[in-house]
Order: structure tokens, then C-alpha cells, then sequence
């Protein structure tokens, strides 16, 4: 299993129309063979994401990356994001997750 992190910039006044429109494409990665996936926003400056996914192979992910649907969202999208691209990729050395989350409590 590999996790794959890809950070993306959008370009200014751009931020709403690239999260608009590359959120189908992140999750589109679970029809190429990833198990889960992330794609996320930051909230200072709002120009700044990050989609991440689990697939069991780096050949999974390239065959997600280098599909014709792919191409054609980085083309659609062009303008909205800077480029280069570059996928980062981390072998999983371990993970967790909460199944319910903690109740806040007051400071």
C-alpha cells in the first residue's frame, strides 16, 4: 500500500472554480483501484490544496494519473492551478484512525 500526496497551488481568484472543479477528479481516483482518498483545502490563504489517496501500487496511481479522463480535467482546469504538478509518494509505515470523534470540551 502506498499513499500518494499531490500539493496543488491555484492560482489567485482561482481557488473556488479549481476546488469546483478538480473535487470529482480526486475521488474519481477510487475507480482506479485507490481504497480511500482526500482532497483538502486550506483555510489561510485558500489557495493551497492537497488531494491524497491510498492504492495498493504505484502502477494503480499512474494508471489513474495518465488516463485520457485525467488529461482532459488538467486541461479543462488550466489556468486555475500553477504547474508543475508533482506527485509525492510515501510507503505506509502506519496508520489509525478514531471511529467516532472526542467531544470538545471547553478551554
Amino acid at each position: 500500500m502506498i499513499l500518494v500526496h499531490i500539493p496543488w497551488v491555484a492560482n489567485p481568484f482561482r481557488g473556488d472554480k479549481f476546488a469546483e472543479g478538480w473535487a470529482p477528479a480526486a475521488e474519481a481516483v477510487l475507480d482506479y483501484g485507490a481504497v480511500s482518498w482526500g482532497f483538502y483545502r486550506a483555510i489561510d490563504g485558500r489557495l493551497d490544496f492537497i488531494q491524497e489517496a491510498f492504492f495498493p501500487s504505484k502502477a494503480h496511481f499512474e494508471r489513474y494519473w495518465y488516463s485520457e479522463a485525467l488529461a482532459e480535467k488538467r486541461i479543462e482546469l488550466q489556468g486555475y492551478f500553477n504547474v508543475p504538478v508533482l506527485p509525492e509518494f510515501y510507503e505506509v509505515a502506519g496508520e489509525g484512525r478514531a471511529l467516532t470523534l472526542a467531544p470538545e470540551e471547553p478551554l
